[in-house]
């Protein structure tokens, strides 16, 4: 399996859905907390669902265990948390709610799948540490779109 990542901010719904067919996805789970946001756009829940299946013939999934908690995310927003506070009590998170084993037993039948966030970049976004700690477990290579 390859674990891909991709955030929809800075991105035109066309760069979008071109990079996910380009790139054979065949799921796309959303790691967001909120998947509803205004700020979403094209990608809010039920019409991603959609727009996925229509435009990139791939399935769609909103998994909140791979999401930070309300109270991290709104920490780091407010920037009363730091990067690496993020990480360390992330990291934290991935273990208690064993988020690779519950991802490998989820999605382990697909060849190409997404996480999808809001971040433009997976270098500060949970996605990365999400995809990161698959891949150390289970050996699945990962791409940044």
């Amino acid at each position: 399996m390859t674990i891909f990542t991709i955030g929809f901010t800075q991105k035109t719904a066309k760069e979008f859905f071109e990079l996910l067919k380009k790139n054979k996805i065949e799921l796309l789970v959303d790691v967001r907390l909120n998947n509803q946001s205004q700020l979403a756009g094209f990608t809010k829940g039920q019409d991603l669902s959609y727009f996925l299946k229509e435009i990139v013939g791939c399935e769609y999934s909103h998994d909140l265990i791979l999401a930070p908690t309300k109270e991290l995310l709104n920490d780091y927003k407010k920037g009363t948390v730091t990067w690496d506070r993020y990480v360390e009590v992330f990291s934290k998170l991935i273990e208690s709610r064993k988020m690779a084993e519950n991802f490998e037993k989820k999605y382990s039948a697909y060849s190409n799948v997404v996480l999808l966030c809001s971040e433009p970049k997976a270098d500060k976004c949970h996605r990365r540490l999400v995809a990161e700690a698959v891949s150390k477990k289970y050996g699945y290579e990962i791409k940044h779109l």
